[in-house]
């Protein structure tokens, strides 16, 4: 299964990318996320891990871990789920539009 949206961002993709990758921002725009720890030292960069619990809409709560996997600043992001129950995957692209960012 496959899901994909896009949207805009009022801000260069710089901006966006370092705040998308940033453990302390995910619950704000990941907002089924309850807790967030960082398990690797350092600036978030390729190969970063992630300690996630998830509360989706009507369902259990669960926690997994995510590896950053492709980290090309500002431009992708992947993230791979190394531990839990749930075997999603996320890839975002980040492309300029004028002084926005359209991410897809």
């Amino acid at each position: 299964m496959r899901f994909s949206e896009t949207f805009v961002v009022e801000a260069a993709p710089e901006v966006v990318f370092d705040y998308m990758t940033d453990p302390a921002n995910l619950r704000e725009w990941q907002t089924s996320k309850t807790s967030v720890q960082q398990l690797s030292d350092g600036p978030p960069g390729l190969g970063t891990r992630i300690r996630e619990c998830t509360k989706p809409p009507g369902a259990k709560e669960f926690e997994q871990v995510v590896e950053f996997t492709d980290f090309d600043r500002p431009r992708r992001l992947h993230v791979h789920i190394v531990e839990g129950p749930q075997p999603i995957d996320g890839t975002w692209t980040l492309e300029p539009d004028g002084a926005r960012t359209r991410v897809l």
